[in-house]
């Protein structure tokens, strides 16, 4: 489950990239790099758990 958490945040950023620099999508570009954060934050404090 965290490796799914780490593919999904690499996703988002990567899908957040491509809209910031190649197209225009407003604020939906920013939601998902939010979301990437997120999972990327959650996967590292639960990685210090285990």
């Amino acid at each position: 489950m965290g490796s799914l958490l780490y593919i999904i945040a690499v996703i988002l950023v990567i899908a957040w990239l491509v809209g910031f620099i190649g197209y225009s999508a407003g604020g939906i570009i920013h939601i998902l790099l939010v979301i990437a954060a997120i999972a990327i934050i959650f996967r590292l404090i639960q990685g210090r758990k285990v």
